[in-house]
Parts: C-alpha cells; structure tokens; sequence
C-alpha cells in the first residue's frame, strides 16, 4: 500500500475517534494506538469497526432499536429471532383454529355443516381460490379490537427483533393475509376484505404506539407509576412474543433496562434424565 494510503487511513482513524484524541490531549499522551493498515482497509473505515479494531479486532456487539435514538426507519434485524416468532406464530394460529372451532357458530359465523362434511384442503380451495374474500359479518369486537391487536402484535414480534417500522409494517401484513386469512382461516371461511386491511394497518399503527411504550418501560427501569410489577405486565400486554422469546434468547428492551441498573441475567434450560430444570444466572 502506497505511503498516501496509510496516511489517508490515519486521519479517518483521529476522525473517527474524537473521545480517544480529546483524552490524549487532556492526558498528554504521546501519540494515536498503532493502526493495521490491512485490517483498516478490509473495515471499510466505519466507525463501528475502527472501535472493533482498537479492542482486538472482534466484531462489534450488535446494538438493539432500544439503545438507539427512536427512529421510523434505523434497522437492525435479528433475522434469527424473526423466524423464532414466525414459528410462535404458526403454532399459535393451529391452537387459535382449535379454540375456535369450540365456540359457538353465531361467535365465528362459519358454517358447521359444511366443515363437518368437506376436506380441508377442499374448503381451502372453494374459499380461498373459487369464491376469494368476502365483506364478514363478524361481532364487532373481532374485527375493530381483537384484529388490530393481533396486528399490532405481529408489528411488534419484527419491531423489537431490530427491524424498522415499514418492515415491521410489511412483516404484520404477510403474517395476518398470508398466515391467517389465505393460510388457516380459508380452511374454514372465505378471507375477510376488512381483516386484509384492518390488521395489519390499523394493527402497525397501533404497534407503533407499543414501541414507544416499550421504549419508555426500557428507559425507565420497567417500572409504570413506579411499579415494575405493572410495568412488566404491560411489557407482556403489547409485546407478549418477544417478552417470552426473551426468557431463554435473551430480551434487548431487558437489555437495556438491566444495563441501567448494572445487572446482567441468562436463563439457561437444561435437560437431564427424565428431568428438565431451568438455571438463573444473575450478575451485579
């Protein structure tokens, strides 16, 4: 490498590190850390890196939405706990067909004699693909309270996985059209024209509105009016997927609040003969 390149990477270095050249200035400090002009190059000169690089060339930690400044579009995907939730998801909606096959048909308007005597895969195909969606009756509470929710909780299961709010947006639609309404639910009635829209727009709006909320639980030790009891029961209300992921995979919004009070925690599951126990590990 040419005498100008090193120099070039030198001064992106004392740009990039102003906190580093301001104590060397108070301290007297003879000159900047010695710079692996190879390493500098294949780092791309980003600031992340370079403080990679002054701690020993590992990676840098990866830094959760909940320890950056709240932004609509800053992303930080964690593509394996999305796929976490995504399967959450797919066994959540076997168990939701389940419960509502058990309720009365006035509840669901769908029609028992004709599940009872069709295929599933048949009535998929006749409501799904012969006669599409359809304007629903349902009782009012299903479709303006319970489907907002669940889309809200969709766009939080992406949004606190590090994705943004347009990609979190895009996650809630998918999963609520595709999952449920062309997925589970056309096994036993027609798609509903207001759930295709309702949940996941209405819902991410809604879910925006949790975010905030979960940031200001992050940044407030957990607590809501003082109490970290109710603090973590609304934690749980509007982002329930995650809050439970987080046991075993670790919670960035716990994350951050453990960091505010010096305190780091893992709960490890362990399996033994014949038996299963879960270890909690604190440090203070």
């Amino acid at each position: 490498m040419t005498r100008f390149k090193k120099y070039m990477a030198l001064v992106a270095f004392a740009l990039l590190s102003p906190a580093v050249s301001a104590q060397q200035a108070d301290t007297g400090a003879a000159s900047l850390p010695d710079v692996n002009v190879a390493q500098v190059e294949e780092a791309k000169i980003d600031t992340c890196s370079f403080a990679a690089l002054r701690a020993g060339g590992a990676k840098p930690a990866r830094l959760s939405l909940y320890e950056l400044p709240y932004s609509l579009t800053t992303s930080q995907p964690d593509w394996k706990r999305l796929w976490i939730n995504a399967g959450i998801f797919t066994g959540a909606y076997v168990g939701t067909l389940v419960v509502l096959e058990c309720l009365p048909e006035g509840a669901t308007n769908w029609n028992r004699a004709a599940i009872e005597n069709t295929t599933w895969y048949k009535r998929w195909w006749q409501n799904v693909v012969e006669k599409g969606p359809e304007w629903d009756g349902d009782d009012f509470i299903f479709n303006y309270v319970l489907h907002p929710y669940a889309g809200a909780v969709y766009f939080m299961a992406a949004r606190s996985c590090g994705f943004n709010f347009y990609q979190s947006l895009l996650f809630s639609a998918c999963v609520s059209t595709i999952g449920w309404e062309f997925g589970i639910e056309g096994t036993m009635e027609r798609p509903s024209i207001q759930d295709i829209f309702i949940t996941p727009v209405v819902g991410s709006a809604l879910g925006e509105l949790f975010y905030k909320a979960k940031r200001y639980l992050a940044a407030n030790d957990y607590s809501l009016l003082g109490s970290r009891f109710l603090g973590g029961f609304v934690a749980f209300i509007i982002d329930p997927v995650n809050e439970i992921v987080g046991l075993f995979a670790g919670n960035p919004a716990r994350k951050v609040h453990m960091q505010k009070r010096g305190v780091t925690s893992s709960l490890t599951p362990s399996v033994g003969r014949g038996s299963f126990a879960l270890t909690l590990t604190c440090t203070f």
